[in-house]
């Protein structure tokens, strides 16, 4: 079981509950997530097994996208619906001006983590330190939102509920963002709901439930939920070498590949099996091997 499950994460589930859970249907021990989704939203999981845990960094360093529900008029200490209310404030904005500060945020913004998440200063994770009623400094992050589009806004009494899309890039937190968003109007907001919808080229409409991955393993076809390995890498190009190149690769050795520009390759052999990711190096005609993964011929005609 080598590949890539693209699995729909249900709502009260850490991301290393699916993870346990895939290893047990898989009967796989190599398993691992990549990019962790709350507890508290559902959405598109990319779980890696086998020889696809070797390339979990490239997939963490994808963009993502979102459906996100913002409530404007009350913040919380989670900055989402779970937390303890901070403050609560009537909307005084109307929803052209509301439409106008969400839509600020677009492009390169700078953002503070939430105490409950998974990062760690000096050895323990943030979330640890806020259960016992401690904050700490946390550094800024550049993060990108490269789209932000709302698809409904209402007012509920004194507050205001916002439907939003938004695309931006790895390690933003979308509670933050509606926190942040709550904060410019001066009426404060939180997060109600978060489904992702993408990560990195995997969408939520190709994605499974672990209900519906149990349901293909009990009728002995779960292999074909799986992605290729290389799915997930198609954003570099591709280069074919030879079987005698491709054992020079895999002991260690570089190649000449002339004409290609440096940065990371798909390599395959003559028999269009994947094996690693490359790298040209910078004098342009330089091929090594910078992540072996070994041939994937999942999927492919035996």
């Amino acid at each position: 079981m080598d590949g890539i499950l693209v699995v729909n994460k249900e709502v009260n589930m850490t991301s290393f509950d699916v993870v346990a859970r895939v290893r047990k249907l898989t009967s796989t021990k190599k398993v691992g997530h990549a990019g962790t989704l709350d507890p508290d939203a559902s959405g598109v999981l990319p779980v890696c097994t086998g020889r696809a845990t070797k390339i979990i960094e490239f997939l963490m360093n994808k963009d993502k996208a979102y459906r996100v529900e913002l409530i404007l008029g009350k913040a919380t200490d989670t900055q989402d619906a779970s937390g303890n209310t901070l403050y609560e404030r009537p909307v005084e904005a109307s929803l052209e001006e509301i439409e106008k500060t969400i839509y600020s945020f677009i492009g390169e913004k700078k953002q503070i983590p939430p105490m409950y998440s998974a990062i760690k200063i000096n050895g323990q994770k943030l979330y640890d330190l806020a259960r016992k009623g401690i904050e700490v400094e946390r550094e800024p992050r550049t993060v990108f939102f490269h789209k932000i589009e709302i698809k409904e806004i209402e007012r509920l009494n004194d507050k205001v509920r916002v439907l939003m899309d938004v695309e931006c890039s790895k390690g933003t937190y979308m509670r933050t963002l509606c926190h942040d968003i709550g904060e410019s109007l001066g009426c404060g907001g939180h997060m109600a709901s978060l489904v992702r919808t993408r990560s990195g080229p995997f969408l939520l409409k190709e994605a499974y439930t672990l209900a519906e991955l149990e349901e293909l393993k009990n009728k002995g076809s779960l292999k074909t939920a799986f992605k290729r390995i290389d799915e997930a890498l198609l954003h570099f190009p591709p280069v074919y070498v030879s079987a005698s190149d491709a054992k020079k690769l895999r002991n260690g050795m570089a190649i000449k590949c002339a004409g290609l520009t440096p940065g990371l390759y798909r390599i395959y052999d003559e028999n269009d099996s994947f094996l690693a990711i490359g790298k040209i190096l910078e004098n342009g005609d330089t091929l090594k091997s910078y992540k072996w993964i070994e041939p994937d011929n999942l999927g492919k005609d035996e």
